[in-house]
């Protein structure tokens, strides 16, 4: 029946194939916007005549050149739309748009269908989502809490089952906060993925746009389709986009430690963070305490200097001439760029480089990163009350994040003691957008939390077989290079990701090299030997050779044969460079030889019990 089918994609696309008529699911979501009884969701909706002329021109029903087909999405009113006013929530600052945003041209043309257009904190700033002229959209879980910004209407129309999936910005935690607060995904790809071309800027040096889903897998799919390189935005970057990552058997999560944890004395808060951590060790994460105190000192420069006043180049003109055309707390707050001039501003950019140096070696030790999405919860009385406080605090793990040029993404976990949504927010240097996909899917489905207010199953997933894109190549590791062992940094740092774990055919012998640290194995093509186990990796053809720069003798990468006859490009060692090495054969790989070792000081630490600290 319509009125009950699921929007995330493995259901519409499973319904499509059995011959759903896509125009019947655009019936369906004009009439629960409609039901929806929500005035403050979307500020323009299209009508029904527009809608099916989309569904004229899907043509049959194919997947594969159009992997979007017939989904239903929603914009924030920030991003152009063709013959749609863009309005940024500021009537006197509306537009009509005379071509999509290069983004949602994408889209479009991979067969997602645009329904509208959704409120936000104007101009983008704010992450309460009740900075705005026209009505506030209701939070889908709670109607007492704030439903976060400033993607509010996004995130609220994705919450509620009225689209697919819906694209907002995020600047300073836009995309992240309103998805925490609303029980969804919240997916900030790294800066210049996403093209910023017919998008309102706030912050133009750190804005990007952003995507809301219920599902990790269809937020990566959406992000994979707008990760088009745009040689007309000066600030668009060729980032690769690679397919919906595995989950590695090791990996080291950095989490702030117990000293510069901040929830603002919300211990239901807390005590939920501690239980995802638990479940990130038992997915094999290994987790890091690190001092915080640098990220927050990043966080706390992005409303101070040249960073408001970058929100000022937008709206001078308009604020200048009809100052009364803003919403009050909007305007405070980018009229503070007047305090400041050109030499605050390059203090500003001194200072940062500073702080992200210091807050980069951090992240060095680790995978990734793991944050709290919102410290805590704030009702809309609260924000009535104090409309700054609360909105600083809920950017409290999210302000540093574009400053930093890290990737990031929303998770939904577990509710709370109290019934409140979980989240989490996984983060990584730039680039590596796929890599914390693979543990935000297997974290999202380990956790079972609702998919926003739909009441909807969270699908089983789709069985593919990882394997390298069309720019990868698949490189076996059988050492150090592994999950969690101490060179595996030279695959990540170079967007290596992992595509699975298996084992040789059984014609090779495993040899601990000696030397070190960093202590190797060496393996070598021998009819007498065994089957060894290895993890297959998928390394951008482009960093290829810059690898290989780095392979010391006797190591060098040759063709290995797997157990299932597969034959992949992999670390090989030289017969004479096994004189005087011990023969770990029988161990069956490096892993487990390890295991067999009582102090081995390149040996990660395993997580404890509890939490998974190391």
């Amino acid at each position: 029946m319509i009125k009950k089918q699921p929007f995330h994609f493995t259901s519409l696309r499973a319904a499509y194939a059995d011959g759903l008529n896509p125009a019947a699911v655009m019936d369906e979501a004009l009439r629960r916007v409609d039901a929806a009884g929500d005035p403050g969701i979307f500020l323009h909706l299209r009508d029904r005549a527009a809608l099916l002329a989309d569904v004229d021109e899907l043509g049959a029903f194919d997947p594969v050149s159009k992997p979007l087909w017939g989904i239903p999405f929603a914009i924030k009113d920030n991003i152009d739309a063709a013959g749609a006013p863009t309005t940024a929530a500021c009537p006197a600052y509306a537009y009509e748009a005379v071509r999509d945003a290069f983004v949602v041209d994408l889209l479009r043309r991979a067969g997602a269908i645009l329904i509208g257009k959704t409120n936000l904190d104007q101009f983008a700033t704010g992450l309460v989502g009740t900075r705005t002229p026209y009505p506030v959209p209701r939070n889908a879980l709670d109607p007492a809490i704030v439903p976060g910004g400033s993607s509010c209407g996004s995130a609220v129309a994705v919450a509620r089952g009225l689209v697919g999936f819906a694209l907002g910005t995020d600047t300073a935690g836009s995309g992240r906060v309103p998805a925490a607060l609303n029980g969804i995904v919240g997916l900030k790809p790294t800066l210049g993925a996403l093209s910023n071309t017919g998008v309102v800027p706030a912050c133009r040096t750190l804005d990007t746009v952003s995507i809301f889903a219920l599902t990790v897998e269809d937020a990566h799919d959406v992000f994979r389709i707008g990760a088009e390189f745009d040689a007309d935005d000066p600030y668009a970057r060729p980032i690769p986009a690679p397919a919906f990552g595995a989950l590695p058997p090791a990996f080291r999560v950095g989490v702030p430690d117990g000293a510069t944890r901040e929830f603002f004395g919300d211990n239901v808060q807390a005590d939920a963070f501690d239980a995802v951590l638990g479940d990130i060790a038992a997915l094999g994460g290994c987790i890091v305490d690190m001092d915080f105190r640098p990220f927050f000192e990043v966080a706390d420069m992005l409303y101070q200097g040249a960073w408001v006043a970058e929100r000022h180049t937008v709206v001078e003109n308009l604020l200048g001439e009809q100052p009364d055309a803003f919403y009050p707390v909007t305007r405070q707050i980018i009229e503070q760029a007047m305090r400041y001039s050109a030499t605050d501003a390059f203090r500003g950019f001194y200072r940062l480089q500073e702080l992200k140096r210091l807050a980069n070696t951090r992240v060095d030790g680790v995978d990734l990163v793991c944050v709290p999405s919102v410290p805590t919860f704030y009702s809309v009385a609260d924000v009535d009350a104090d409309p700054m406080g609360p909105n600083s605090r809920l950017g409290t793990y999210t302000n540093f994040v574009n400053l930093m040029d890290m990737c990031g993404i929303a998770v939904p976990t577990a509710p709370r003691a109290d019934d409140r949504p979980g989240s989490v927010t996984l983060l990584a240097r730039a680039g590596r957008d796929g890599q914390i996909a693979g543990l935000a899917g297997a974290l999202q489905r380990r956790c079972g939390g609702a998919l926003g207010a739909t009441g909807w199953a969270l699908p089983d997933p789709v069985p593919t077989k990882p394997k390298p894109g069309p720019d990868e190549i698949a490189v076996a590791a059988v050492g150090a290079h592994m999950s969690g062992l101490p060179l595996n940094r030279e695959l990540t740092e170079r967007g290596g990701r992992f595509l699975y774990a298996t084992k040789t055919a059984s014609q090779y012998r495993l040899y601990s090299l000696p030397g070190g640290p960093p202590f190797r194995p060496g393996l070598v093509r021998d009819a007498t030997g065994s089957a060894i186990a290895l993890e297959v990796w998928a390394l951008p053809a482009s960093r290829f050779g810059d690898f290989m720069r780095g392979i010391p003798w006797p190591l060098g990468i040759g063709t290995l044969t797997l157990e299932s006859g597969t034959e992949v490009k992999g670390f090989i060692c030289e017969p004479m460079g096994i004189l005087g090495a011990e023969d770990i054969t029988a161990c069956g790989g490096w892993r487990a030889y390890l295991d067999t070792l009582s102090t081995y000081q390149d040996k990660p630490q395993e997580p404890t019990k509890e939490l998974g600290h190391a």
